[in-house]
């Protein structure tokens, strides 16, 4: 009762304030930098540029060159872009190069440069704020310890991947899988959470994990075909940057060499030629979640050192049926009405596409000052107490005594 009364009161303190950027000696300059781009990314981007337009911080003009990732000098913000094109080294330089170009709020996509950014600036004395998205392992990765306690610059929301629901696709699709392959790239720590997820829930299932180890994409090919040799009757991908976008030869050798289904943890996979594709949904609000940050931010209403890491429920599975009949894989009847939808003769239900992997991705039409309350409210229920920042410190203490 208590939280409910200071949420409440915190949503009317909020509302109290106009509704006008809080820099007076200048425009914001934001720094969206993301690890290289790709469809999931896209998602999240159009969730954050929908938001900068529908609070007018961008005109229509403005929009058309955002879109195209380009830097803006805009009227009320200045954006400056990054991407990475999935290369570490690069995703150091971006970061530094952003700062030094004077970003006071960097809006991270992907773990590896949310984790970059997060090490990076916390060796600054003034640091510039770091709102992230598209996270899968914030945690894991060392961005935050607990979704209260993180470095006062540091907010974000996390993409809660839902293995618990995903490993068991494999089971649904062949009660008698008892041997079930993995890859993983040790240097990506989503890829690793994922690959100790995956065989932590397939062993609880009865099966067997096999892992294969790779350093780049050119390894993806030798690896699928490691597992088809070591027995494994389905290959079941984590999330990671190096099995993403190397997709392809996993899913070419696996047909080639097997014959066997490939469940990965991203939805849109299908559409690159995974058999079963599930995940989160929906990563498009999870831009619109870190923009609601940033916003509430630039405008004075809220102090993102009191916003816990958001984690926002969702699960959505997609079956490629052209790739599952390439493959000589039938599809159970369990699975296939589980699927929210699926592809058959190069088409998708649900007008999904491939450039934009999910449905629903318009915010809903409504006034600003609506539209702002709802933001607001939202972020309220992300307060973090003084009471919930002591728990979650003292379960951390009480962890690492363990």
């Amino acid at each position: 009762m208590v939280t409910r009364v200071l949420i409440l009161l915190l949503i009317a303190a909020l509302l109290s304030v106009a509704p006008m950027l809080a820099q007076d000696d200048g425009k914001p300059t934001i720094a969206i930098l993301r690890y290289g781009g790709t469809s999931l990314t896209s998602l999240a981007e159009k969730g954050i540029l929908d938001m900068f337009e529908a609070y007018g911080l961008v005109n229509a003009q403005e929009r058309a060159v955002l879109n195209e990732a380009q830097d803006l000098e805009g009227e009320h913000i200045n954006i400056i872009y990054g991407d990475a094109g999935f290369d570490i080294p690069t995703a150091n330089i971006l970061v530094k190069e952003a700062i030094d170009r004077g970003a006071d709020t960097l809006l991270t996509l992907s773990t590896p440069v949310s984790q970059i950014a997060a090490n990076f600036t916390r060796q600054l004395d003034d640091p510039p704020a770091l709102i992230f998205a598209t996270v899968s392992a914030p945690y894991f990765a060392g961005i935050a310890k607990a979704p209260c306690i993180k470095d006062s610059h540091i907010a974000g929301t996390q993409t809660n991947v839902p293995y618990a629901e995903f490993v068991p696709l494999v089971k649904v699709q062949d009660p008698d899988a008892s041997v079930i392959g993995a890859i993983v790239n040790l240097a990506e720590p989503n890829s690793l959470f994922g690959a100790e997820k995956i065989t932590e829930l397939a062993e609880s299932l009865g099966m067997r994990v096999e892992v294969a180890s790779v350093v780049a994409i050119a390894d993806l090919s030798v690896a699928t075909a490691g597992l088809i040799s070591s027995g494994a009757e389905a290959i079941v991908l984590p999330a990671g940057y190096t099995t993403s976008v190397g997709l392809p030869a996993i899913t070419e050798t696996a047909e080639e060499y097997g014959g066997i289904p490939v469940f990965s943890i991203v939805a849109e996979h299908v559409y690159r030629g995974a058999t079963v594709g599930a995940d989160f949904y929906s990563l498009y609000r999870e831009g619109v979640i870190a923009a609601r940050m940033l916003i509430a931010r630039l405008n004075g209403d809220i102090d993102i050192s009191r916003l816990s890491v958001n984690l926002t429920p969702g699960f959505t599975v997609a079956i490629n049926l052209d790739a599952a009949a390439a493959a000589g894989v039938e599809i159970a009847d369990d699975l296939l009405a589980m699927a929210d939808w699926t592809i058959q003769n190069g088409e998708s239900t649900e007008g999904v596409t491939p450039d934009l992997p999910e449905y629903g991705i318009e915010l809903p039409d409504m006034p600003l000052e609506e539209r702002r309350a709802a933001d607001l409210a939202f972020l309220a229920e992300l307060y973090c107490t003084d009471e919930m920042i002591a728990e979650q410190q003292a379960t951390l203490e009480e962890q690492g005594s363990n």
